[in-house]
């Protein structure tokens, strides 16, 4: 189902999108060598405390899984590319981080994700990180009344492949709503003019994931939840919560 929603319902998800944006770089910020994953959990969920939110991340149970998941923070560390659990392990130098958050306020729900590298980094993951930036940027460009969700996938999957990456199929962006995930599904490589219209008040996660070794291939990790890379290469993600709307730039609810 997808919902259209009003300027204020959108307002409303702007706060929500505040409190994620707030824990991400407080996160951030506390990432260095030797700081565990857990410990950076703890530190959005403090975040989400002193605002006064949930988590939609936190107990989620998709059938797919094997347990609920059981923290706020999505932390996928070099060859993870998504959905990593916040584990005692500690941050090493040149580690290639990324972490995925939400939040629940009044009702409403954000969504974003960050992709950085703690202490000496290297060039190539740098520049993954860069072209994952400039894919959601693309995707953002490209969310505007009239257009469809496949002329975003293609804006999102043509940055991708033109730097030689690789997309984990099956993957995407999402409707973001009362929950986390709502329709329509944002795929990340796809063909212009096809897929749903975009309207005034769709709200939508735009979110480009990476795979440095340029194949597109992934597999689960044992704790079921993780996906990493089959050729043992570094990835990326970002995201963004952004709404559309009339006349103009999408309006991102999830910067700071």
């Amino acid at each position: 189902m997808v919902e259209i929603k009003t300027d204020a319902s959108v307002d409303a998800m702007r706060e929500a999108g505040r409190v994620v944006a707030r824990a991400l770089a407080a996160v951030e910020k506390t990432a260095a060598v030797g700081v565990s994953l857990r410990e950076l959990d703890e530190v959005a969920r403090e975040v989400l405390r002193e605002a006064g939110a949930g988590s939609p991340f936190l107990d989620y149970h998709p059938d797919w899984a094997p347990v609920p998941f059981p923290a706020v923070i999505c932390a996928s560390v070099n060859d993870a590319i998504v959905h990593g659990i916040p584990t005692d392990y500690r941050l090493r130098d040149g580690d290639l981080v990324s972490i995925d958050c939400g939040a629940s306020l009044d009702g409403w729900v954000g969504d974003s994700a960050i992709s950085f590298t703690v202490g000496r980094a290297r060039e190539a993951d740098v520049h993954l990180i860069e072209t994952a930036r400039a894919a959601l940027e693309a995707g953002i460009a490209a969310a505007v009344v009239g257009n469809r969700t496949g002329d975003i996938a293609h804006a999102v999957g043509t940055v991708c492949r033109a730097a030689g990456y690789g997309i984990p199929q099956g993957f995407g962006g999402h409707g973001v709503g009362r929950t986390m995930h709502e329709g329509p599904e944002v795929p990340n490589e796809g063909r212009r003019g096809r897929g749903m219209k975009l309207r005034h008040g769709m709200v939508i996660a735009i979110e480009p994931m990476l795979i440095g070794g340029g194949g597109d291939g992934y597999g689960s990790a044992p704790d079921g939840w993780t996906l990493c890379t089959t050729d043992g290469s570094r990835a990326a993600h970002v995201e963004h919560t952004v709404a559309v709307r009339e006349g103009g730039r999408a309006r991102v609810l999830t910067a700071l």
